[in-house]
């Protein structure tokens, strides 16, 4: 008698707090037999959703090869298996690599969103990221580090752009982050910066100032890992106010869903 499992389920665990795991990831979870999380990312508090008997092994000193050996047999059992995330699993999340070994091994797989860090960066600093007249971009990158970054994507690059950026993976090399932001041209010394470490954590930290002492400012909180950088002129608004309002209420502004007042 041929087993038949569900698929392998790729969930976004959020960014820390367990209450912002989506509905549907809480669900999945919660109707695990084996889960594979991020131990060193993943609140644990999650792993009390589980059911009783279903098991848990943290991926943190497996290799892709014993990831995907814990899925193969699990599956083989007909058994249901969530690979638990940090934060959103398609953004710096290394899935691909993982459903690539899926499919050769005819496994299916569906994917479950999160929330990332950066908007739960964005929620603790109580920040709009994209404003008329400021910011309409936001992107979402990082420096190179032991993880290289293809040349076209480098920094200076993106930092010539202007707009909002949101650096993952990065604090741990702030100065070169800031040289890299000058050296781009959009930004300046007086251009405002934000750090925030663990963000939706209990222990969450923020860190702000400018380009011109966000390092400094850093090192002083001892801050080295798992924080994100914001950067841009947006981040300017809560002191000095929303330059110019959204058409989406403008009284003025007529859409398919009101009339111009």
């Amino acid at each position: 008698m041929q087993i038949t499992a569900p698929p392998v389920l790729f969930v976004g665990a959020g960014p820390g707090d367990p209450e912002l795991i989506t509905v549907k990831g809480l669900k999945a979870l919660q109707a695990a037999d084996v889960v594979i999380y991020a131990g060193s990312l993943v609140n644990p508090d999650l792993l009390a959703e589980l059911k009783p008997g279903a098991v848990a092994h943290d991926s943190a000193p497996l290799t892709l090869e014993d990831v995907v050996e814990l899925m193969r047999v699990a599956v083989a059992e007909g058994k249901q298996v969530v690979r638990l995330h940090t934060g959103d699993p398609c953004l710096y999340g290394a899935i691909q690599e993982q459903m690539e070994q899926l499919d050769r091994l005819a496994i299916d797989y569906r994917v479950i969103p999160g929330v990332t860090a950066a908007f739960a960066a964005a929620a603790s600093l109580g920040q709009e990221l994209t404003l008329p007249e400021v910011s309409q971009t936001l992107v979402l990158t990082r420096i190179a580090g032991r993880t290289p970054v293809p040349e076209r994507e480098a920094l200076r690059r993106l930092a010539a752009n202007g707009g909002t950026l949101c650096l993952y993976l990065s604090v741990g090399m702030i100065d070169q982050v800031v040289a890299e932001l000058l050296a781009g041209g959009a930004f300046h010394a007086a251009t405002p910066v934000a750090v925030v470490y663990r963000a939706s954590w209990p222990d969450e930290k923020v860190v702000e100032g400018t380009l011109a002492d966000i390092a400094a400012r850093v090192a002083t909180a001892g801050i080295g890992r798992q924080a994100l950088i914001l950067v841009g002129e947006v981040l300017a608004a809560r002191r000095r106010g929303v330059p110019e309002r959204s058409k989406l209420y403008d009284p003025g502004f007529a859409h398919g869903f009101r009339e111009k007042s």
